[in-house]
């Protein structure tokens, strides 16, 4: 197995990405293609790099933020994003993880891999924290608009997404709504119901926003607007806690005192919000492994997300999903495919 790394996206590339592949490559022993600008990186690297295991692929151009993705993807056949992707597709790398523009990054799976037959629109699942390990949530950010059937879709992809690479037995799967009766909910939301329902998943009905970090349930649905609005506002508020936090304890030698006892219970606290130590999130419904990581991702965060493309790799994860929904009427044939197999 050979994970392709696009060097060159993200804010902190190309210094944290390769000090992310680093990483990974030597704590996993995982064989690592790095692509991008061959001078930078090897600027990067120094000589302590692991031959055996970091090789590179020179790619000098790079799809910028304020580009329109599906255009620079088509336009710079020689960008790093593509370049990755055309690996994944040639079988010379088994996945890709990128921290670049997650529109380019879409744009140049949906192209590169195209879309697993049965699934009309790929998501995007974002693991978070809650009370009881951490929830499943997609789409946060794929799809704004969305239909019934979409919905669907994304809780067959999120419930195998968590089974086979979380390692969830039964994943309990909630529909994001204003209320947990099955009469509430947008038009959206009251259509896919029903559709939830006779999946053949574990599917426990509406859950509220409250529900995500409880972990009421394992996976979350809900369309790409609302998903991004929930993942945002979740980065924001953990990442503010903890500098109230700090800015509290500041204040009094008392309290500095007092986090010198406390110090290994905040640090644990500090790791489970941190979304550094989820990776990154998966592209699901494409043909092939796409993890994308935040754009402002840390060598830390780059290598959890080699190590959510090696999981998603080992547990066959892409071949679940197209055993489960291509040559299947999702609509009505799914539950019964679901129910008969192991997944």
């Amino acid at each position: 197995m050979k994970i392709a790394v696009d060097a060159m996206g993200g804010d902190f590339a190309p210094g944290e990405i390769v000090k992310g592949a680093l990483l990974a490559a030597r704590e996993y022993k995982q064989a690592i293609i790095l692509v991008g600008d061959e001078d930078k990186i090897r600027a990067e690297l120094g000589d302590s790099a692991p031959g055996d295991l970091i090789s590179i692929v020179h790619a000098p151009e790079v799809v910028n933020m304020g580009e329109h993705p599906a255009v620079a993807v088509r336009r710079k056949k020689n960008s790093s994003i593509v370049r990755a992707t055309q690996l994944v597709k040639e079988g010379e790398a088994s996945a890709l993880v990128s921290a670049g523009s997650t529109g380019a990054a879409m744009a140049s799976a949906l192209l590169g891999l195209g879309r697993i037959k049965g699934i009309d629109r790929p998501a995007i699942a974002g693991v978070l924290p809650s009370e009881k390990g951490y929830t499943v949530l997609l789409d946060v950010g794929a799809n704004v608009d969305c239909k019934p059937q979409n919905l669907l879709q994304f809780s067959v992809m999120g419930y195998l997404y968590a089974k086979r690479v979380l390692g969830v037995a039964n994943p309990r799967v909630g529909l994001l709504s204003n209320g947990e009766e099955e009469t509430k909910g947008s038009e959206l939301t009251l259509a896919a119901y029903p559709l939830l329902q006779s999946a053949g998943i574990n599917f426990v009905g509406n859950v509220e926003g409250r529900d995500i970090f409880r972990g009421t349930v394992d996976v979350v649905v809900c369309d790409g607007f609302i998903g991004n609005i929930v993942l945002k506002s979740a980065e924001g508020i953990a990442g503010s806690l903890y500098k109230i936090l700090r800015e509290e304890i500041n204040k009094s030698w008392l309290a500095k005192i007092g986090i010198v006892m406390a110090i290994k219970a905040l640090l644990s606290f500090k790791k489970r919000i941190d979304y550094a130590e989820y990776g990154g999130a998966p592209l699901l419904g494409v043909n092939g492994v796409s993890i994308i990581c935040h754009g402002s991702s840390t060598a830390n965060a780059v290598k959890n997300g080699i190590r959510v493309a090696m999981e998603s790799v080992d547990n066959h994860l892409v071949d679940a999903i197209l055993d489960n929904i291509s040559q299947t009427e999702i609509s009505g044939g799914v539950g019964g495919r679901l129910a008969k197999q192991s997944v």
